[in-house]
């Protein structure tokens, strides 16, 4: 009795109209920048717990000059270039979403407006901050 009542939602699911996919969807700024947003919190997480590590080895290695010498490595630069963009852009982002949850923000125009603002503000800090610290 079972395997009828599969076969029939099945056959259900089969004929049920599904949604438009993602390769026809046209990406709005605001989903795009929230999607970019949950991934910069899982790559601050994953780069600030590189740091940690690499800061304790660094520690009990007795501050050996060779581990410290890695920052000049090209792709150690890179990722933290990297890191330092992700957390203006998720602290900027971040600060979009506290002023939506007051209630601002919400029209379209606005939106795009905040969402460009976003891109353009963290990129800026994080010029800013490597013009400083180099």
């Amino acid at each position: 009795m079972s395997n009828t009542n599969d076969i029939e939602a099945n056959d259900i699911r089969a004929r049920r109209p599904t949604s438009p996919h993602l390769s026809i969807y046209k990406k709005q700024i605001s989903s795009v920048l929230s999607i970019f947003h949950r991934l910069t919190g899982i790559g601050l997480f994953i780069g600030f717990s590189v740091i940690a590590w690499w800061m304790i080895f660094w520690i009990f290695s007795k501050f050996d000059p060779q581990i410290y010498g890695m920052m000049n490595n090209l792709i150690v630069r890179l990722g933290l270039y990297a890191l330092s963009m992700a957390l203006f852009y998720h602290l900027c982002n971040g600060v979009r979403h506290l002023f939506w949850d007051i209630g601002y923000g919400y029209s379209v125009p606005v939106m795009r407006k905040s969402g460009w603002s976003v891109v353009v503000v963290s990129t800026l800090l994080t010029i800013v901050f490597w013009v400083v610290i180099c």
